[in-house]
């Protein structure tokens, strides 16, 4: 059974977007489905005066800025004790059905503990395919989009912030956000951890939708920001033994063939941001991840089947594997390369990607002297040449690979001019797939 719901909005000189994001859920709500509590973070605009007007709100004001995590954890305490709680960004806009669709994901199954809504920004993966021109058509758009389907409720290790609604029994466990990240930037990937290692489980709903315009306070001063954002990806790495960036490690899937594997390997699977990704798009896939990271491997553990290494598992079981750009961190990619495919079906695929080294950015480091700051964590370069010489070498037929061109600036296109350098030039990354002959 549904509970009502505590939404929790936090405000600091945005009166537009806090206007219109209130708005919107008056519009697009039930009323019986929820009460709003504001928490004035000591606003110095016009924000003050009109919260006071409202009527159907209730608004704490605070007498200084105390962050986004404890300012939230007052919203929290000041809730209806009965209710599950909704962290929303002030710079938000929702649509119909929004909050019933994320109520009806979270009261489905007991050890889902907390879901999360797709908007506009793809960061995390919780973008959507649909475009539009304007705010009417974006409503037109996000009506026929949030249909309630379980379908399209998709497994993440991390939601983002900007609109998560918690099981109010999950977030008295946890006693609230970490306040160590103060002002505030990853305390919701923090929250995600906590909620996994409770035992529950995160659901992004593809059917439900909200704008967001994606411009907190933070960023209005650009060092400031910087600074916050060192300080608490520093406090992340101490509290959980691995960086911050683990959550962007999701492996590119776009060169599969378009065959569903059965059993697929999720090779370096990290924290399993791509192990559930590949199970949400391959729902009918039995899907196994090697990780020899053992602080990643122990989230990963939470959401799937993971083990330390290769030799863990059956030769020629796996009809599918992902390795993502491993190929550039290998220490021997050849070796890798043959070590990896007895564990290959005959005829089944290896996916991954890599940077293409001979493109236009890249030789322009060169000719600017800048190569050093391509590298990154980049042990191994590769051109697309490169990489079919060496699946070639390695047993490997059938290469198939899609490029992502990019626009070329103008110093760019003279220098490509110049140097009579074609097209595919543009080409800065590939993702690429190969298959194992059948002997």
């Amino acid at each position: 059974m549904k509970k009502k719901t505590s939404i929790i909005i936090l405000t600091y000189n945005n009166f537009a977007m806090t206007k219109d994001c209130i708005l919107s859920i008056r519009k697009y709500t039930d009323p019986i489905d929820y009460e709003i509590i504001v928490v004035d973070n000591c606003n110095t605009d016009e924000t003050v005066s009109w919260l006071k007007e409202q009527t159907d709100l209730h608004v704490i004001f605070m007498d200084e800025n105390v962050g986004f995590p404890k300012g939230c954890n007052i919203g929290i305490e000041a809730s209806s004790k009965e209710n599950d709680i909704l962290l929303l960004n002030n710079d938000t806009i929702v649509t119909s059905n929004w909050l019933s669709n994320l109520q009806t994901c979270l009261h489905s199954d007991e050890r889902i503990g907390a879901v999360g809504a797709v908007s506009n920004n793809g960061a995390n993966l919780q973008g959507v395919e649909f475009t539009y021109s304007n705010f009417e058509e974006m409503q037109e758009k996000a009506l026929l989009n949030n249909v309630s389907d379980k379908e399209r409720w998709e497994e993440k290790v991390c939601l983002i912030g900007y609109c998560m609604l918690i099981k109010r029994e999950v977030i008295e466990s946890l006693g609230g956000l970490d306040e160590g990240y103060s002002p505030g930037y990853i305390e919701d990937n923090d929250l995600s951890l906590r909620i996994l290692n409770l035992g529950y489980k995160l659901y992004l709903c593809h059917d439900a939708f909200i704008y967001h315009y994606l411009g907190t306070s933070f960023r209005k001063n650009a060092e400031q920001f910087n600074q916050l954002i060192l300080k608490n990806r520093e406090y992340f790495t101490k509290k959980w033994g691995f960086s911050v960036f683990a959550f962007d490690h999701t492996k590119n899937l776009s060169a599969f063939l378009g065959v569903e594997p059965t059993v697929a390997l999720d090779y370096q699977c990290g924290i399993g941001t791509s192990l559930l990704r590949i199970k949400y798009l391959f729902p009918k896939a039995h899907v196994i991840g090697v990780e020899k990271d053992l602080e990643k491997q122990k989230i990963a553990k939470l959401v799937g089947e993971v083990h330390t290494d290769l030799a863990d598992l059956k030769k020629e079981f796996f009809d599918t594997i992902f390795i993502g750009n491993f190929l550039e961190e290998a220490e021997s990619p050849l070796v890798f390369l043959s070590e990896i495919q007895q564990y290959l079906k005959p005829n089944g695929y290896i996916i991954g990607e890599f940077q293409n080294m001979s493109s236009i950015e890249h030789i322009k480091m060169l000719f600017d002297d800048f190569w050093y700051y391509s590298r990154f964590q980049m042990q191994n370069h590769f051109t697309k040449k490169d990489i079919e010489r060496m699946f070639a070498d390695t047993g490997y037929i059938n290469a198939f690979f899609y490029a992502y061109p990019k626009e070329v600036t103008e110093d760019e296109k003279k220098i490509m001019e110049d140097n009579f350098l074609g097209s595919e030039y543009q080409t800065t990354c590939y993702a690429f797939s190969f298959q194992k002959k059948d002997l």
